[in-house]
Protein backbone atom coordinates (compact mmCIF):
# COMPACT_ATOMS: atom_id res chain seq x y z
CA UNK A 1 0.00 0.00 0.00
CA UNK A 2 1.22 3.51 -0.75
CA UNK A 3 2.28 6.14 1.67
CA UNK A 4 -0.04 8.36 -0.40
CA UNK A 5 -3.05 5.65 0.26
CA UNK A 6 -2.30 5.59 3.79
CA UNK A 7 -2.31 9.17 4.60
CA UNK A 8 -5.52 9.53 2.58
CA UNK A 9 -7.16 6.59 4.72
CA UNK A 10 -5.89 8.59 8.10
CA UNK A 11 -7.23 11.47 7.02
CA UNK A 12 -10.52 10.47 6.24
CA UNK A 13 -10.47 9.01 9.41
CA UNK A 14 -9.63 12.24 11.71
CA UNK A 15 -12.17 14.19 9.47
CA UNK A 16 -14.49 11.55 10.73
CA UNK A 17 -13.16 11.81 14.65
CA UNK A 18 -12.43 15.13 15.00
CA UNK A 19 -16.13 16.56 14.23
CA UNK A 20 -16.34 18.03 18.03
CA UNK A 21 -19.90 18.99 17.93
CA UNK A 22 -23.03 17.68 18.92
CA UNK A 23 -26.68 18.78 20.41
CA UNK A 24 -26.15 20.88 23.26
CA UNK A 25 -27.98 23.71 24.59
CA UNK A 26 -26.76 27.42 23.28
CA UNK A 27 -25.17 26.83 20.11
CA UNK A 28 -23.96 23.63 18.33
CA UNK A 29 -21.15 22.09 20.80
CA UNK A 30 -20.99 25.24 23.43
CA UNK A 31 -22.45 24.71 26.29
CA UNK A 32 -23.96 27.65 28.12
CA UNK A 33 -24.84 26.79 31.94
CA UNK A 34 -22.08 28.31 33.61
CA UNK A 35 -24.72 30.00 36.03
CA UNK A 36 -27.94 28.52 38.28
CA UNK A 37 -28.61 31.97 38.23
CA UNK A 38 -28.76 32.75 34.75
CA UNK A 39 -30.60 29.49 33.62
CA UNK A 40 -33.23 30.35 35.83
CA UNK A 41 -33.92 33.36 33.09
CA UNK A 42 -33.01 31.61 30.43
CA UNK A 43 -29.60 33.17 30.29
CA UNK A 44 -31.15 36.84 29.30
CA UNK A 45 -29.37 39.23 31.31
CA UNK A 46 -26.22 37.89 32.29
CA UNK A 47 -23.64 40.86 30.45
CA UNK A 48 -25.12 43.00 32.56
CA UNK A 49 -25.77 41.42 36.07
CA UNK A 50 -23.00 42.14 38.40
CA UNK A 51 -21.35 39.73 41.04
CA UNK A 52 -19.38 36.80 40.22
CA UNK A 53 -21.75 34.29 38.93
CA UNK A 54 -21.92 37.13 35.64
CA UNK A 55 -17.79 36.87 35.39
CA UNK A 56 -18.14 34.19 32.54
CA UNK A 57 -19.75 36.50 30.74
CA UNK A 58 -18.36 40.02 31.64
CA UNK A 59 -15.56 40.55 33.60
CA UNK A 60 -16.69 43.95 34.12
CA UNK A 61 -19.36 42.44 36.12
CA UNK A 62 -17.12 42.51 39.56
CA UNK A 63 -15.64 46.03 39.36
CA UNK A 64 -18.20 47.00 41.91
CA UNK A 65 -17.78 44.06 44.62
CA UNK A 66 -17.18 45.34 47.97
CA UNK A 67 -17.32 41.74 49.74
CA UNK A 68 -15.62 38.53 47.98
CA UNK A 69 -17.97 36.49 46.96
CA UNK A 70 -17.82 32.83 45.99
CA UNK A 71 -20.41 31.03 43.66
CA UNK A 72 -20.52 27.43 42.11
CA UNK A 73 -23.11 26.15 40.07
CA UNK A 74 -23.41 22.22 38.67
CA UNK A 75 -26.27 21.28 35.67
CA UNK A 76 -27.60 17.81 35.02
CA UNK A 77 -28.06 18.15 31.26
CA UNK A 78 -30.24 14.67 30.38
CA UNK A 79 -30.90 14.85 26.80
CA UNK A 80 -33.71 12.48 24.52
CA UNK A 81 -34.32 12.48 20.38
CA UNK A 82 -33.19 10.01 17.46
CA UNK A 83 -31.25 10.21 14.70
CA UNK A 84 -33.13 8.05 12.07
CA UNK A 85 -31.92 6.51 8.73
CA UNK A 86 -34.37 7.54 5.89
CA UNK A 87 -32.28 5.66 3.04
CA UNK A 88 -28.51 6.17 3.69
CA UNK A 89 -26.47 4.34 0.72
CA UNK A 90 -22.51 3.24 0.45
CA UNK A 91 -21.08 1.97 -2.76
CA UNK A 92 -17.55 0.31 -2.19
CA UNK A 93 -15.09 0.13 -5.35
CA UNK A 94 -16.62 -1.84 -8.16
CA UNK A 95 -20.20 -2.28 -6.46
CA UNK A 96 -23.35 -0.68 -7.13
CA UNK A 97 -24.70 1.46 -4.19
CA UNK A 98 -26.24 -0.44 -1.53
CA UNK A 99 -28.00 0.64 1.76
CA UNK A 100 -25.41 1.45 4.86
CA UNK A 101 -27.07 -1.50 7.01
CA UNK A 102 -27.20 -1.78 10.83
CA UNK A 103 -29.60 -0.43 13.62
CA UNK A 104 -31.61 2.40 11.79
CA UNK A 105 -32.55 4.60 14.67
CA UNK A 106 -30.30 5.86 17.14
CA UNK A 107 -32.63 6.58 20.68
CA UNK A 108 -30.55 8.61 22.81
CA UNK A 109 -27.02 8.55 21.44
CA UNK A 110 -26.15 12.12 23.92
CA UNK A 111 -25.52 11.05 27.22
CA UNK A 112 -26.51 12.67 30.04
CA UNK A 113 -23.41 14.81 32.16
CA UNK A 114 -22.93 17.05 35.19
CA UNK A 115 -21.34 20.42 33.97
CA UNK A 116 -19.64 21.92 37.17
CA UNK A 117 -18.47 25.86 37.14
CA UNK A 118 -17.44 28.36 40.15
CA UNK A 119 -16.16 31.60 40.20
CA UNK A 120 -14.70 34.01 42.89
CA UNK A 121 -14.61 37.33 43.02
CA UNK A 122 -11.84 39.63 45.61
CA UNK A 123 -12.30 43.34 46.11
CA UNK A 124 -8.62 45.20 46.05
CA UNK A 125 -10.12 48.83 46.83
CA UNK A 126 -13.54 50.02 46.21
CA UNK A 127 -13.23 50.23 42.57
CA UNK A 128 -10.80 47.48 41.57
CA UNK A 129 -11.65 43.96 41.68
CA UNK A 130 -9.91 40.68 40.46
CA UNK A 131 -11.80 37.38 39.72
CA UNK A 132 -11.27 33.81 38.75
CA UNK A 133 -13.75 31.67 36.84
CA UNK A 134 -13.19 28.07 36.16
CA UNK A 135 -16.37 26.68 33.32
CA UNK A 136 -16.32 23.78 31.01
CA UNK A 137 -17.78 25.33 27.75
CA UNK A 138 -17.24 22.67 25.64
CA UNK A 139 -18.42 19.06 26.81
CA UNK A 140 -20.34 16.24 25.51
CA UNK A 141 -20.04 12.57 24.85
CA UNK A 142 -22.30 11.13 22.25
CA UNK A 143 -22.24 7.31 22.25
CA UNK A 144 -23.87 5.22 19.23
CA UNK A 145 -23.93 1.61 19.23
CA UNK A 146 -21.62 -0.42 16.56
CA UNK A 147 -23.95 -1.11 14.82
CA UNK A 148 -25.84 1.93 14.20
CA UNK A 149 -26.55 3.48 10.32
CA UNK A 150 -24.53 6.52 11.71
CA UNK A 151 -21.75 4.29 12.54
CA UNK A 152 -19.07 5.97 9.43
CA UNK A 153 -19.36 9.44 10.84
CA UNK A 154 -19.83 8.93 14.31
CA UNK A 155 -19.38 6.27 17.18
CA UNK A 156 -18.26 6.89 20.45
CA UNK A 157 -16.85 10.79 21.26
CA UNK A 158 -16.51 12.19 24.50
CA UNK A 159 -15.27 15.42 24.62
CA UNK A 160 -13.93 17.91 28.19
CA UNK A 161 -12.90 21.82 28.72
CA UNK A 162 -11.49 23.58 31.29
CA UNK A 163 -11.60 27.17 30.51
CA UNK A 164 -9.71 29.04 33.54
CA UNK A 165 -10.21 32.73 33.35
CA UNK A 166 -8.10 34.98 35.81
CA UNK A 167 -10.01 38.15 35.42
CA UNK A 168 -9.81 42.45 36.45
CA UNK A 169 -12.24 44.92 36.92
CA UNK A 170 -12.56 48.67 37.45
CA UNK A 171 -15.17 50.54 38.07
CA UNK A 172 -13.67 54.00 36.26
CA UNK A 173 -16.96 56.20 36.92
CA UNK A 174 -19.93 55.46 39.06
CA UNK A 175 -21.44 54.71 35.44
CA UNK A 176 -18.45 53.36 33.87
CA UNK A 177 -17.33 50.11 34.64
CA UNK A 178 -14.82 47.63 32.56
CA UNK A 179 -12.82 44.55 32.65
CA UNK A 180 -10.56 42.35 31.01
CA UNK A 181 -9.81 38.62 31.52
CA UNK A 182 -7.61 35.95 29.59
CA UNK A 183 -9.23 32.53 29.19
CA UNK A 184 -6.93 29.73 29.31
CA UNK A 185 -8.35 26.65 27.74
CA UNK A 186 -7.48 23.04 28.25
CA UNK A 187 -9.38 20.42 25.83
CA UNK A 188 -9.48 16.49 25.85
CA UNK A 189 -11.12 14.69 23.48
CA UNK A 190 -11.16 10.62 22.97
CA UNK A 191 -13.30 9.82 19.86
CA UNK A 192 -13.84 6.99 17.20
CA UNK A 193 -15.58 5.81 14.16
CA UNK A 194 -16.16 2.56 12.30
CA UNK A 195 -14.16 2.68 8.73
CA UNK A 196 -16.07 0.24 5.89
CA UNK A 197 -14.05 -2.96 4.47
CA UNK A 198 -13.82 -3.53 1.12
CA UNK A 199 -17.04 -6.10 1.36
CA UNK A 200 -19.63 -5.61 3.06
CA UNK A 201 -19.08 -9.46 4.42
CA UNK A 202 -16.03 -8.47 6.21
CA UNK A 203 -16.73 -6.24 9.73
CA UNK A 204 -16.17 -2.90 9.86
CA UNK A 205 -12.52 -1.44 11.12
CA UNK A 206 -12.45 1.28 13.19
CA UNK A 207 -10.48 4.14 14.85
CA UNK A 208 -9.79 5.74 17.63
CA UNK A 209 -8.33 9.19 18.26
CA UNK A 210 -7.28 10.88 22.11
CA UNK A 211 -5.37 14.14 22.11
CA UNK A 212 -5.28 16.80 24.13
CA UNK A 213 -3.88 20.74 23.98
CA UNK A 214 -3.64 23.80 25.93
CA UNK A 215 -4.97 26.81 24.26
CA UNK A 216 -5.51 30.81 25.01
CA UNK A 217 -8.36 33.10 24.26
CA UNK A 218 -9.05 36.90 25.97
CA UNK A 219 -12.40 38.30 27.49
CA UNK A 220 -13.42 41.89 27.59
CA UNK A 221 -16.46 43.83 28.78
CA UNK A 222 -17.80 47.20 29.47
CA UNK A 223 -21.21 47.42 31.55
CA UNK A 224 -22.78 50.62 31.63
CA UNK A 225 -25.17 51.45 35.35
CA UNK A 226 -27.79 53.98 35.42
CA UNK A 227 -30.25 54.21 38.66
CA UNK A 228 -33.37 51.62 36.74
CA UNK A 229 -30.78 50.14 34.02
CA UNK A 230 -27.46 48.19 33.52
CA UNK A 231 -26.55 47.58 29.77
CA UNK A 232 -23.85 45.45 29.45
CA UNK A 233 -21.51 44.35 26.31
CA UNK A 234 -18.78 42.35 26.10
CA UNK A 235 -16.29 40.25 23.05
CA UNK A 236 -15.27 36.79 23.97
CA UNK A 237 -12.61 35.62 21.36
CA UNK A 238 -12.48 32.84 19.34
CA UNK A 239 -9.97 30.39 20.47
CA UNK A 240 -7.74 27.56 17.79
CA UNK A 241 -7.40 24.94 19.68
CA UNK A 242 -4.85 22.58 18.97
CA UNK A 243 -4.93 18.99 19.40
CA UNK A 244 -1.30 16.30 19.29
CA UNK A 245 -2.12 13.00 20.76
CA UNK A 246 -2.32 8.84 19.63
CA UNK A 247 -4.09 7.76 16.35
CA UNK A 248 -5.17 3.67 16.25
CA UNK A 249 -6.75 2.30 13.22
CA UNK A 250 -7.57 -1.31 13.86
CA UNK A 251 -9.85 -3.82 12.07
CA UNK A 252 -9.10 -3.60 8.08
CA UNK A 253 -8.83 -6.45 5.99
CA UNK A 254 -7.34 -7.40 2.87
CA UNK A 255 -5.66 -5.05 1.06
CA UNK A 256 -6.69 -2.69 3.44
CA UNK A 257 -4.35 -4.40 6.00
CA UNK A 258 -1.59 -2.53 5.59
CA UNK A 259 -2.92 0.66 7.29
CA UNK A 260 -3.75 -0.99 10.81
CA UNK A 261 -1.36 1.15 12.81
CA UNK A 262 -0.78 3.70 15.30
CA UNK A 263 0.14 7.10 15.11
CA UNK A 264 1.91 8.57 18.03
CA UNK A 265 2.11 12.13 16.98
CA UNK A 266 -1.07 12.64 15.39
CA UNK A 267 -2.29 16.76 15.30
CA UNK A 268 -5.47 18.92 14.20
CA UNK A 269 -6.24 22.47 14.95
CA UNK A 270 -9.54 23.70 15.11
CA UNK A 271 -11.45 27.01 16.25
CA UNK A 272 -14.45 27.92 18.61
CA UNK A 273 -16.36 30.98 17.94
CA UNK A 274 -15.96 34.50 19.26
CA UNK A 275 -18.98 35.85 20.59
CA UNK A 276 -20.62 39.36 20.79
CA UNK A 277 -22.80 39.84 24.20
CA UNK A 278 -25.19 42.74 24.14
CA UNK A 279 -27.75 42.83 26.78
CA UNK A 280 -29.60 44.88 29.37
CA UNK A 281 -31.57 44.58 32.63
CA UNK A 282 -34.20 47.53 33.73
CA UNK A 283 -35.45 48.08 36.82
CA UNK A 284 -39.66 48.19 35.93
CA UNK A 285 -40.48 48.67 40.36
CA UNK A 286 -38.87 47.67 43.63
CA UNK A 287 -39.87 43.96 42.40
CA UNK A 288 -39.42 43.37 39.08
CA UNK A 289 -36.32 43.69 36.92
CA UNK A 290 -36.96 43.00 32.93
CA UNK A 291 -33.83 41.15 31.08
CA UNK A 292 -32.25 40.75 27.17
CA UNK A 293 -29.79 39.48 26.20
CA UNK A 294 -28.50 38.88 21.96
CA UNK A 295 -25.49 36.87 21.62
CA UNK A 296 -23.80 36.42 18.02
CA UNK A 297 -21.53 33.76 17.90
CA UNK A 298 -18.60 33.79 14.19
CA UNK A 299 -18.96 30.24 13.94
CA UNK A 300 -18.36 30.66 10.30
CA UNK A 301 -14.80 30.11 12.15
CA UNK A 302 -15.26 26.48 12.27
CA UNK A 303 -14.74 26.42 8.50
CA UNK A 304 -12.35 23.51 8.73
CA UNK A 305 -10.55 20.81 10.36
CA UNK A 306 -6.61 21.36 9.85
CA UNK A 307 -4.79 18.10 9.95
CA UNK A 308 -0.90 18.77 9.99
CA UNK A 309 1.94 16.46 9.39
CA UNK A 310 2.25 13.63 8.08
CA UNK A 311 -1.51 14.69 6.05
CA UNK A 312 -1.32 18.36 5.38
CA UNK A 313 -4.83 19.04 5.25
CA UNK A 314 -8.37 21.04 5.75
CA UNK A 315 -11.19 19.27 5.45
CA UNK A 316 -14.06 21.85 5.31
CA UNK A 317 -17.07 22.18 8.10
CA UNK A 318 -18.97 25.09 6.33
CA UNK A 319 -20.31 26.46 9.37
CA UNK A 320 -22.24 29.85 9.53
CA UNK A 321 -22.34 32.75 11.90
CA UNK A 322 -25.30 32.20 13.91
CA UNK A 323 -27.04 34.02 17.35
CA UNK A 324 -29.44 33.77 20.02
CA UNK A 325 -32.05 35.78 21.70
CA UNK A 326 -33.35 36.23 25.35
CA UNK A 327 -35.72 37.84 27.17
CA UNK A 328 -36.93 37.17 30.88
CA UNK A 329 -37.63 38.79 34.37
CA UNK A 330 -36.68 38.75 37.93
CA UNK A 331 -39.07 39.20 40.84
CA UNK A 332 -38.45 39.63 44.25
CA UNK A 333 -41.50 37.78 45.91
CA UNK A 334 -39.66 39.15 49.45
CA UNK A 335 -35.77 39.76 50.82
CA UNK A 336 -35.43 36.19 51.07
CA UNK A 337 -37.09 35.03 47.89
CA UNK A 338 -36.71 36.22 44.25
CA UNK A 339 -38.64 34.22 41.05
CA UNK A 340 -37.20 34.11 37.41
CA UNK A 341 -38.42 32.96 34.68
CA UNK A 342 -37.50 33.34 30.90
CA UNK A 343 -37.02 32.51 27.11
CA UNK A 344 -34.57 31.99 24.71
CA UNK A 345 -34.57 31.21 20.88
CA UNK A 346 -31.17 30.04 18.88
CA UNK A 347 -30.15 29.66 15.77
CA UNK A 348 -28.14 26.37 14.86
CA UNK A 349 -24.72 27.11 12.98
CA UNK A 350 -24.80 24.20 10.99
CA UNK A 351 -26.07 24.27 7.56
CA UNK A 352 -28.64 21.42 5.40
CA UNK A 353 -26.53 18.99 3.46
CA UNK A 354 -23.70 19.62 5.91
CA UNK A 355 -24.80 18.34 9.02
CA UNK A 356 -23.52 14.66 10.28
CA UNK A 357 -24.97 12.27 12.77
CA UNK A 358 -22.22 13.48 15.26
CA UNK A 359 -23.60 16.92 14.87
CA UNK A 360 -27.35 16.68 15.03
CA UNK A 361 -27.62 20.21 16.04
CA UNK A 362 -30.89 22.16 14.95
CA UNK A 363 -32.48 25.55 15.99
CA UNK A 364 -34.01 25.81 19.01
CA UNK A 365 -36.15 27.26 22.04
CA UNK A 366 -35.05 27.43 25.61
CA UNK A 367 -37.53 27.49 28.45
CA UNK A 368 -36.60 28.51 32.16
CA UNK A 369 -37.54 29.11 35.05
CA UNK A 370 -35.86 28.91 38.46
CA UNK A 371 -35.60 31.30 42.26
CA UNK A 372 -32.53 32.08 44.81
CA UNK A 373 -33.27 31.38 48.41
CA UNK A 374 -31.47 33.93 50.79
CA UNK A 375 -30.60 31.98 53.72
CA UNK A 376 -28.54 34.02 55.70
CA UNK A 377 -26.98 37.57 55.03
CA UNK A 378 -24.37 35.56 52.98
CA UNK A 379 -25.61 33.04 52.08
CA UNK A 380 -27.76 32.34 49.05
CA UNK A 381 -29.16 29.04 47.03
CA UNK A 382 -29.74 29.50 43.27
CA UNK A 383 -32.13 26.73 41.76
CA UNK A 384 -33.78 26.69 38.22
CA UNK A 385 -35.71 24.43 35.49
CA UNK A 386 -34.87 24.68 31.41
CA UNK A 387 -36.84 22.62 28.83
CA UNK A 388 -35.26 23.16 25.08
CA UNK A 389 -36.95 21.86 22.71
CA UNK A 390 -34.90 21.14 19.17
CA UNK A 391 -36.62 21.72 15.84
CA UNK A 392 -36.90 18.45 13.36
CA UNK A 393 -33.35 18.52 11.15
CA UNK A 394 -31.83 16.77 8.21
CA UNK A 395 -28.48 14.69 8.72
CA UNK A 396 -27.29 14.95 4.78
CA UNK A 397 -23.70 15.40 4.66
CA UNK A 398 -22.47 13.10 2.11
CA UNK A 399 -18.83 11.84 2.97
CA UNK A 400 -16.46 8.97 1.10
CA UNK A 401 -13.94 6.90 2.93
CA UNK A 402 -10.81 6.65 1.72
CA UNK A 403 -11.42 9.56 -0.63
CA UNK A 404 -8.97 10.61 -3.63
CA UNK A 405 -7.48 6.77 -3.52
CA UNK A 406 -8.49 3.66 -6.13
CA UNK A 407 -11.09 2.41 -3.11
CA UNK A 408 -12.98 5.58 -2.55
CA UNK A 409 -16.28 4.35 -0.91
CA UNK A 410 -18.96 7.54 -1.18
CA UNK A 411 -21.42 7.55 1.99
CA UNK A 412 -24.44 9.34 1.18
CA UNK A 413 -25.84 10.49 3.91
CA UNK A 414 -29.91 10.50 4.40
CA UNK A 415 -31.60 11.07 7.72
CA UNK A 416 -32.91 13.14 10.07
CA UNK A 417 -32.93 14.30 14.29
CA UNK A 418 -36.48 13.55 15.16
CA UNK A 419 -38.43 14.65 18.77
CA UNK A 420 -35.45 16.12 20.23
CA UNK A 421 -35.42 17.99 23.53
CA UNK A 422 -33.53 18.09 26.55
CA UNK A 423 -34.43 18.96 30.44
CA UNK A 424 -31.31 20.66 32.27
CA UNK A 425 -31.86 21.15 36.41
CA UNK A 426 -29.38 23.29 37.59
CA UNK A 427 -28.79 24.29 41.22
CA UNK A 428 -25.60 26.65 42.57
CA UNK A 429 -24.42 28.85 45.40
CA UNK A 430 -23.34 32.20 46.42
CA UNK A 431 -21.31 33.12 49.13
CA UNK A 432 -19.85 36.85 50.28
CA UNK A 433 -17.86 37.12 52.93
Amino acid sequence: MTHSFRAALAATVVVYSLTLSAQAHAQAFYLQEQSARAAGRAFSGEVADTGAASLWWNPAAIADTNEREVTISAAAILPRGRVVDQGTLIRRPGQPFAPVGGDGVSRNPINNGVLPSGAIALPLTNRIAVGLAVTSPYSFTTDYDDDSWARYSADRTKLRTIDIQPSLGIALTDWLRVGGAVNVEYTDASLSNKLPNLSAALHDGEQRLAGDGWDLGWTAGVQLHHQWAIVGIAYKSAIEHHLKGELETSGLAGPLAASNRTVSDARASFYTPAQIIVGGRFRASDALTLNTQVVRYTWSKFDAIRLGAPINTAIPENYRDSWSLAGGVDYAVSPAVTLRAGVQHAITPTRNGDRDARVPDSDRWNYGAGATFKLTSGLSIDAAANYVDFKDATIDRITAAYAGTAVQTPIVTDGSLKDAHAVVLSLGARLTF
